[in-house]
């Protein structure tokens, strides 16, 4: 996965609702474009760059594709974020050494 890639398929509100869509289970091409008010090739263009970033997989049966979520690329997406988060004084280890059990 390409963080970049990753990071320019979710800031358009329109592939971030594709991906809420999908939360659901996987859905046809079709069923996905109804859902929004551009040519089916606009819908294709958002669906490929969800597939570049690894966000989604494809699946085709008979004349349909269907698309679903690749959870395991949110995890790293996650992992990476937390990578931020300021520790709490909590987390770190007291400095004399000694922790408290209760």
């Amino acid at each position: 996965m390409a963080l970049q890639d990753t990071l320019k398929a979710i800031s358009d509100p329109v592939r971030r609702e594709i991906l809420a869509m999908l939360k659901d289970g996987r859905k046809a091409a079709g069923e996905i474009a109804e859902k929004f008010d551009m040519t089916f090739a606009t819908v294709s263009y958002h669906l490929k760059l969800l597939k570049k970033a690894e966000l989604i997989d494809e699946c085709r049966e008979k004349n349909f594709i269907y698309y679903s979520l690749n959870t395991s690329v949110f995890e790293e997406i996650m992992v990476w974020a937390a990578g931020f988060m300021k520790t709490t004084a909590k987390d770190e280890p007291e400095e004399n050494g000694e922790s408290e059990i209760k």
